[in-house]
């Protein structure tokens, strides 16, 4: 019988990807971009260990939101006080911080536990093509399929 391999933190080489968000739906490219934080793209992938990879996405303003999404969705968040429930529309959101936009949708598909909070902090979600992560050597993740806009 085989021994079963059971991968170590110290064992694993993160690497580094760059995504182009312009002209990508906002919850496609999250669900991409989370299967790629949480190491689901890796073959020694398991759920109790963190062997995901960086990920640096780069044009968040040129996301997309179909339908009538810009209008209509809203972000809540509670301060914790009584009756103290904030609204932010999205066509706000994508006006003034489009990157946290990104990085909501994205941390929505993470997992609400310590190891997901530790993947969700490999993610850097820039507005523009500029980056500081040159050193790196990121490679162009491009699994997307664009949307024409209308």
């Amino acid at each position: 019988m085989g021994q079963s391999f059971m991968p170590k933190v110290e064992n694993i080489k993160r690497s580094w990807y760059i995504v182009d968000a312009s002209g990508l739906v906002l919850g496609r490219l999250a669900a991409q971009v989370s299967l790629i934080l949480r190491g689901k793209i890796q073959p020694i992938f398991v759920p109790h260990v963190d062997c995901g990879d960086y990920v640096i996405v780069i044009n968040c303003d040129q996301v997309v939101l179909t339908g009538r999404k810009i209008e209509k969705k809203e972000r809540y968040r509670h301060t914790g006080y009584i009756g103290h429930l904030k609204t932010t529309k999205y066509s706000d959101l994508m006006n003034n911080k489009p990157e946290l936009a990104v990085e909501y949708a994205i941390k929505g598909m993470l997992p609400a536990t310590t190891l997901g909070r530790k993947q969700f902090s490999r993610l850097f979600a820039l507005r523009g093509e500029e980056h500081r992560y040159a050193a790196q050597k990121p490679k162009v993740w491009s699994y997307f399929r664009k949307v024409k806009q209308i």
